[in-house]
């Protein structure tokens, strides 16, 4: 076991394509332990790629990923299992299942690595919904929950094996700017609370500003800018200037 480093996550060098594309093309990323890291990207940039690289869903080209110092690109499915427990994933359209209780859907982590006591599970739900105030909810089914209620549960379900990290793949995508805001808070609340390391993915810089401790820029398959939310928007570099202002110079 390598010895804990100040950094929760070290990625290196990190190659992937997608048919003939290239999407990553030598990521660097260090994350901190108890910070949020914002990524930010133009869509279809690789931001989501890189997130699923991180829990194993995708494996690297070429590269390094270490975990808690522990070396993960090559893992496979079994041992991976031991790495996932550490990390939560909020996906950008929540990953209900339909067919699922809110209750049962939040349990589902629970049940799956073989808790069996009702009590301990009933306990758990209720204080992962707590922690994103969906006390009340339990019995509802996904589909008559609103979009930023189907966001609050899955990211229950993310937090309640206790997870050291949580990834977040455009988690106010299709909300609105009052209920983007109540996600925002949940998720600083989250990293006071739970002391959990974050990584939001993202494009809304209004996001960005509100829960960032660190910012990343993804710009073809690279990472551009890794500094600080000050050192972004005092840097005069136009590429960064233009995404945080949203200026586009492809239509004069």
């Amino acid at each position: 076991m390598s010895a804990p480093t100040s950094n929760l996550i070290e990625v290196r060098n990190l190659y992937q394509t997608i048919g003939n594309q290239e999407i990553l093309r030598g990521v660097d990323l260090d994350v901190p332990r108890g910070e949020t890291v914002v990524l930010l990207g133009q869509s279809g940039g690789g931001k989501s790629v890189f997130l699923r690289h991180l829990i194993g869903l995708m494996r690297p080209l070429s590269g390094s990923i270490k975990i808690e110092g522990e070396e993960i690109a090559h893992l496979d499915e079994r041992q991976l299992e031991p790495v996932r427990r550490k990390i939560g994933m909020l996906f950008q359209d929540g990953a209900l299942f339909d067919s699922m209780t809110v209750f049962e859907n939040v349990a589902f982590p629970l049940r799956e690595r073989g808790e069996r006591d009702e009590k301990i599970i009933r306990n758990k739900v209720a204080y992962a919904l707590e922690l994103v105030s969906l006390q009340g909810q339990e019995q509802k089914m996904p589909v008559n929950l609103s979009g930023g209620m189907r966001k609050r549960a899955a990211l229950a379900r993310a937090i309640i094996s206790e997870p050291a990290c949580i990834l977040y793949d455009e988690p106010t995508a299709g909300l609105d700017p009052i209920v983007s805001d109540t996600i925002n808070r949940l998720i600083r609340r989250l990293q006071s609370q739970l002391r959990v390391t974050s990584i939001v993915v993202t494009h809304d810089m209004i996001s960005t500003d509100h829960i960032a401790d660190r910012v990343a820029l993804l710009r073809e398959g690279r990472i551009h800018f890794d500094g600080t939310l000050n050192q972004l928007h005092s840097s005069s570099d136009p590429l960064i200037t233009d995404f945080i202002k949203g200026r586009s110079h492809e239509i004069d």
